[in-house]
């Protein structure tokens, strides 16, 4: 019996679901599923089941990262099989264990081989013990070249459905989020078009007025992309992307929490006006996250990574090296949230933001068995992708179990 076929309960243990922290509660995982959740004192008895009692401890749900370029050297749009195995392979070992494979702006061909990839790649992931990819964030070339960022300039195109509808029969409709300028010529239309056909339109890399931003939510709009970066930011007489982003309940946002891209003030106050139910935080993580300081590649682009902070030769920021273990931890630090707010914000609103709540984002009942396991100091042992152990923290617990 492999490790992902076998069943196994966790008991004695707090489970943070969707709605509550249940303490004293427990968890069994049968053929990768969740197949119950609850208190001990319902918990009946189980015969041949491989039993652990983690007093202390507790579970998460698995973390989504629904806005990541590369891990461990890799980038997605190296646009290979192994670029993809090797950040699934990675993401568990900072307790992701599902993700949105992310594009940057870049020649029609180079796009169009990265999204090819990841089709090839869904169609044959890995079962067992690896982030799974749940589509394709295309970041650019819709976008702003005032607010480029680290996205290169010379493939900014302006927005054409047709490219679109072409990138998004290469990915078999596994495109789900779309970050662009609405701004922009012809881009309300492509807000339009996207809604229409299901694709999360997500503001980013744009220099919209307030009042365009607002056209595009009656239009379609409904996420923003690492907020405060790459935007027009807020004025008292031009609230800007930054404003409408912050008062509209509508727009879900993504917030980098690395302390870098947005300083703990502004982190706190995305959360007082948006609360957990209305942030998704991402990493924003290139290839060089889980490596040392140094010299790296992003979109043909130099990159050097000096004490956490990956920047182009200008000083321009060029994604991060955040884990999400540590974006957590640091939310935690920076606002005073709890623990229930820190998975909503990196399990449940990606999941329901993608669609896949059914099956992803929470400890319930008939989903996943993506989970992490916590102990009492609040550092991650275990992490196990669709009831795989992906990660073990030596001396931990689950030292013994197999990976």
């Amino acid at each position: 019996m492999t490790q992902h076929e076998e069943r196994f309960l966790l008991r004695d243990v707090t489970v943070y679901t969707e709605y509550e922290a249940i303490s004293d509660g427990f968890l069994i995982v049968e053929n990768g599923m969740i197949k119950r959740v609850g208190r001990i004192e319902e918990l009946e008895r189980e015969g041949g089941i491989r039993t652990l009692s983690l007093p202390g401890c507790y579970l998460t749900p698995g973390m989504i990262d629904i806005h990541i370029h590369g891990a461990e050297g890799a980038d997605i749009m190296d646009g290979t099989l192994d670029a993809l195995t090797t950040i699934a392979k990675a993401l568990p070992r900072e307790g992701t264990t599902s993700f949105l494979a992310t594009t940057l702006t870049q020649s029609v061909d180079r796009i169009s081989q990265a999204i090819s990839n990841v089709t090839s790649y869904q169609q044959m992931q890995p079962k067992k013990g690896y982030a799974e990819v749940l589509g394709i964030h295309l970041e650019g070339p819709f976008i702003a070249w005032k607010r480029r960022g680290a996205q290169p300039i010379d493939y900014i195109q302006l927005p054409d459905l047709q490219q679109f509808n072409h990138w998004q029969s290469l990915a078999k409709g596994s495109i789900r989020i779309v970050t662009l300028a609405p701004e922009i010529e012809g881009g309300f239309n492509l807000v339009k078009s996207l809604k229409q056909r299901g694709v999360i339109v997500s503001i980013g890399h744009s220099d919209a007025t307030f009042s365009e931003v607002e056209q595009a939510i009656k239009l379609g709009a409904s996420h923003i992309t690492h907020l405060y970066n790459g935007m027009r930011g807020l004025h008292h007489r031009e609230p800007g992307v930054v404003g409408a982003a912050l008062l509209h309940k509508e727009l879900m946002v993504e917030v980098i929490p690395d302390g870098i891209h947005s300083l703990p003030e502004m982190v706190k106050l995305a959360l007082q006006m948006k609360t957990a139910r209305g942030i998704i935080l991402i990493t924003d993580g290139m290839r060089a996250k889980c490596l040392p300081d140094g010299t790296y590649e992003l979109g043909g682009q130099t990159v050097n990574v000096t004490d956490r902070c990956a920047t182009l030769s200008d000083g321009t920021l060029a994604g991060s090296v955040l884990t999400m273990d540590d974006g957590a931890t640091n939310m935690l630090r920076y606002t005073g949230c709890t623990l229930l707010d820190i998975v909503h914000m990196t399990a449940v609103n990606p999941a329901k933001q993608l669609g896949v709540f059914h099956r992803k984002g929470s400890l319930a009942s008939g989903k996943d068995a993506d989970l992490n396991v916590y102990n009492e100091e609040g550092e991650r042992i275990a992490t196990f992708c669709k009831g795989s152990l992906s990660f073990a923290r030596n001396g931990g617990a689950f030292s013994s179990w197999k990976c």
